[in-house]
């Protein structure tokens, strides 16, 4: 008889993950890692788009040159699974963010890890925990 090990599903917002590409000592870094060690991190083709747009801007070159930028997005894109949004959601009241709800919400995930009050103040969103990196790394999701 087999035992189902059912693994958290994840949502990391842009902010988190461009912290962890630029800060990889950090929480946010950390947080992401840990991510992709215990469960399942899920993207939708907004918030993958969103990323790749964040990740090519200028500002950052004098931390990380575009090439190591467009890697880490190329890898990241490799080990995360896509989730086709089903249903829209207007529960944000920074309307940019909603992405991440209707990625959370269509993709059954267990948590979204964030540092954006607008989304964490939402907590908990349906039965989808929004919580900080340094939350996420002293619980288990």
């Amino acid at each position: 008889m087999s035992v189902l090990i059912a693994y958290p599903r994840l949502v990391f917002d842009t902010n988190t993950l461009i912290s962890s590409l630029l800060l990889p000592d950090s929480l946010p870094a950390k947080a992401v890692r840990k991510g992709l060690r215990e469960g399942i991190v899920i993207v939708s083709q907004s918030t993958l788009t969103e990323l790749a747009d964040v990740i090519s801007r200028s500002k950052f070159d004098r931390y990380l040159s575009l090439d190591n930028r467009r890697q880490f997005f190329r890898h990241f894109s490799k080990v995360t699974e896509t989730v086709v949004v089903v249903r829209q959601i207007q529960a944000c009241r920074d309307e940019k963010d909603n992405k991440y709800l209707e990625l959370a919400d269509s993709g059954e995930a267990t948590a979204i890890i964030t540092g954006d009050s607008d989304l964490l103040i939402l907590h908990p969103f349906k039965t989808i925990q929004i919580i900080t990196s340094k939350h996420f790394l002293n619980e288990d999701i």
